[in-house]
């Protein structure tokens, strides 16, 4: 259990450093909800008064009702919304051409389209779209401090420059909760085998066990066979920090609400430390069935070879697209079931509306350790393929 723990600590600090940065150039709202903005007419752009009273027209946007709850966010709400509720405000964390710039989210005072400008050590910053940008000087005609153009899809974009930024985002936060979490969990553990000597598990000993030894018998014997050993404390590490993320995506209120294993950086990087154990830990059998398959003619050799390779990459984004997809679908279903009240504009629906959100929710449960399950299981299934001794 010492061995766990150690791999435990590196790897997840490892994790906690990398998407810190990621997240700057690409969290979830990146991939379903980027600083693209549709474009609209040129009445609607012509005063900033004639394009308010057409935004309050088209009422309840449900889509952004959406994409709101399963983007990044600055901040958590506790209860309420908007101005009028309790939130936890979230540090601000940029590096610009003058230094280190840090303060909090609570002055942008909850706008994210770019109408406040914050201004600290001389320079300014305006929030659009969860991204953080340098503001401009003066707003234009709708009071935003950033500005756009169209690019080659027709599309309105941000033009303004962006300081890196390494902010303490939802994400970020309960990504690293869950670390201290699954530190002090595994070290309990690790204690009380200690302290216990053998004799029969206790508290927090008792609960981790059998998931361990599910993890040991039902996923690494299986896939890597006696040589499951060396890699149990990652196979590990993934299933449960994938699985108490899950799980914590599923809390509606603080510290949960955060869509971490839906944000495909997150995704990106379990996937990518699959791909890096399996290319490196992989032995000479392995990669001569990649580029020399044996017991084939050599032009279907020559054939094979570039789909082979090709395949040592497809495997990983196909781990990293496939938790990101299952868990940011389920998050969409049940807002979507939950928004039929607003869709059908009748307080009539929402009996059935409800029932069905909390009937998907619970489903969402039953996901959350199944997709780890299967990331985990896949995982221990490509290493077991390039480990795997010649018969």
């Amino acid at each position: 259990m010492s061995r766990v723990k150690q791999v435990i600590v590196a790897f997840t600090l490892f994790l906690a450093f990398f998407v810190s940065k990621a997240q700057a150039a690409t969290p979830i709202d990146s991939v379903i909800a980027d600083t693209v903005v549709t474009v609209e007419n040129d009445a609607q752009h012509h005063e900033a008064a004639s394009h308010e009273a057409k935004k309050e027209e088209k009422g309840f946007d449900i889509t952004s009702f959406i994409f709101h709850h399963i983007s990044d966010s600055h901040y958590f709400t506790l209860f309420g919304h908007g101005e009028h509720g309790i939130h936890l405000h979230l540090p601000i964390i940029l590096w610009t051409d003058k230094g280190l710039v840090t303060f909090s989210s609570k002055e942008f005072n909850f706008n994210d389209d770019g109408t406040v400008a914050v201004e600290k050590n001389g320079q300014r910053f305006a929030m659009a779209h969860n991204k953080i940008y340098y503001a401009n000087e003066t707003a234009d005609a709708h009071g935003s401090f950033v500005s756009h153009e169209l690019n080659d899809k027709g599309d309105e974009v941000v033009t303004n420059a962006r300081p890196l930024d390494f902010s303490i985002t939802k994400n970020v936060f309960s990504m690293l909760l869950s670390i201290v979490v699954l530190v002090i969990l595994f070290t309990a553990a690790a204690r009380g085998y200690k302290k216990r000597n053998g004799k029969a598990p206790k508290g927090i000993q008792s609960f981790m066990e059998p998931i361990i030894l599910f993890v040991r018998d039902d996923i690494a014997r299986p896939n890597l066979g006696h040589k499951y050993t060396k890699f149990m404390p990652y196979l590990l590490t993934v299933f449960f920090f994938i699985w108490f993320n899950n799980m914590l995506g599923l809390v509606p209120f603080f510290p949960g609400g955060a869509n971490v294993t839906g944000n495909i950086a997150m995704t990106a990087v379990l996937a990518a430390c699959t791909y890096l154990i399996t290319t490196f830990k992989g032995n000479k059998d392995y990669w001569k069935h990649i580029f020399w398959m044996p017991g084939v003619p050599v032009p279907m050799k020559i054939f094979l070879a570039p789909l082979e390779l090709i395949g040592t990459f497809t495997k990983p984004i196909a781990l990293a697209i496939r938790l990101f997809a299952n868990i940011t679908a389920g998050h969409i279903l049940v807002m979507s079931l939950l928004c039929l009240i607003f869709i059908f504009n009748s307080i009539a629906v929402a009996p059935a509306s409800i029932f069905f959100a909390v009937f998907i929710g619970l489903i969402e449960f039953l996901v959350a350790f199944i997709q780890a399950f299967i990331f985990t299981t896949l995982s221990a299934l490509f290493i077991g393929m390039a480990v795997e001794e010649h018969h």
